[in-house]
């Protein structure tokens, strides 16, 4: 059957350029600049755009009321449960064109080459678009997997809100997303296997000159958001020694955070504080409250929360010492996903078949695998990124490397679904 795969590279790599048109970034000289926020105007003509290249291979598509999009390709027995694969295609500000698209346009080309192959699959394969894997509008990631793992609140979901303060019920009803989130939902083990091709977003496999990543595990990622209340006043008048600042407090707080991630000595331990609000932000104005958003991932959660304990004894001490008020608020904590044995055992027998040297790894970024865990058993597939960079439009994956990510994917599936 490998040997029947052709990956028709050309048509993936112009699939993947076309994509990356459907953006709100303007042109850059280092690349290309992709801006696909959820529910813009470019994501729903990408959306329409997808549906539109399912439908000419004759695959069944369905969307859900967050916008998730099913793109099914039927097996000789549609009653088992499917196998399935899937990405994002949404991008935050100024972003790359491979980040999660290398997973949608990659699982369709894996489909299309099976189907080209004259496989029958017997079990049906799937494809998903995720809705909203980035937070950029709504504040917390991989919002579509999510829903569908059960995860996040249907009410809380619909009630999340953007930066103009419209509610997510009101922005995915006005796009044609209507019906209740719950409906969202997917029952455990309605999928027989999930895998995710992606790239690495990390430097270690251009690093170590090795093509392929077998993921076994995925970080769990926390979000918290520390407000600092402080008083402000006229920046000539108010003395220094009556100051109350908050963003003095604010920056030895992300100093903190830092020191106290450093701190663990495991490399697997990373925390960003990547937003700073201040207000009112104005030159001649002492800060009076200052709102940070923290971000802060580990693959063991119970050191991830010994920095969180580290990082609360210092805001108790900030308070005393500059006389400031700090209230912290959790956006969301989750566990690690682990891959599945069974899958990460076929990628081995894929890769040893055809001859790809590959490194077992793990995904320190999250992703939508990693609530697809919680309903079906997982694997992730990494390629290769120039220079580790992503989230830039620099962001790089050799067409080579593309090719081989999804020709090793579709012999993974193949094998799924003749179990």
């Amino acid at each position: 059957m490998a040997e029947q795969i052709q990956i028709n590279q050309p048509q993936l790599m112009s699939e993947l350029q076309t994509l990356a048109t459907f953006t709100g970034a303007e042109p850059v000289t280092d690349g290309t600049a992709v801006t696909r926020i959820v529910f813009s105007f470019d994501d729903l003509r990408a959306r329409a755009w997808l549906k539109e290249l399912a439908a000419t291979e004759g695959f069944q598509v369905r969307v859900d009321a967050v916008g998730n999009i099913f793109i099914r390709w039927a097996g000789t027995e549609p009653q088992l449960p499917a196998v399935a694969t899937g990405s994002h295609t949404d991008a935050i500000p100024h972003a790359g064109m491979y980040d999660g698209t290398v997973g949608v346009l990659g699982g369709l080309e894996a489909m299309r080459a099976l189907k080209r192959s004259g496989l029958r699959p017997r079990r049906s394969i799937e494809l998903i678009m995720f809705t909203s894997e980035e937070p950029t509008r709504f504040g917390i990631g991989c919002l579509g997997s999510r829903l569908i793992s059960g995860i996040l609140d249907p009410i809380r979901a619909d009630a999340l809100q953007d930066k103009d303060e419209a509610t997510l019920a009101t922005v995915r009803t006005a796009a044609g997303f209507a019906g209740s989130l719950s409906s969202a939902q997917l029952p455990p083990n309605h999928y027989h296997a999930w895998i995710e091709l992606h790239i690495e977003q990390g430097p270690l496999l251009e690093r170590e000159g090795i093509p392929l990543g077998i993921v076994t595990s995925i970080a769990a990622p926390a979000g918290y958001r520390f407000t600092i209340t402080g008083l402000g006043g006229h920046a000539g008048a108010l003395l220094m020694p009556d100051r109350k600042d908050a963003l003095c407090a604010a920056a030895e707080l992300i100093l903190a955070i830092e020191k106290h991630a450093l701190a663990t000595g495991a490399i697997d331990t990373v925390a960003t504080v990547g937003t700073c609000d201040v207000h009112p932000g104005a030159v001649n104005s002492v800060p009076s409250r200052v709102v940070l958003q923290l971000d802060i991932r580990d693959t063991d959660p119970d050191r991830r929360e010994s920095v969180m304990q580290a990082v609360r004894r210092d805001c108790e001490e900030l308070r005393h010492r500059r006389k400031v008020e700090i209230t912290e608020e959790l956006v969301n904590a989750d566990a690690p996903a682990q891959s599945s044995p069974h899958i990460v055992e076929l990628l081995e027998e894929v890769c040893a078949a055809q001859h790809i040297p590959y490194k077992k790894m793990v995904s320190r970024a999250y992703h939508d695998s990693l609530f697809m865990a919680r309903i079906a058993p997982i694997a992730m597939i990494f390629i290769p990124c120039r220079n580790g960079v992503s989230h830039r439009p620099d962001e790089y994956a050799t067409p080579a490397d593309t090719t081989l990510g999804v020709r090793v994917l579709a012999s993974v599936l193949a094998k799924l679904a003749s179990e």
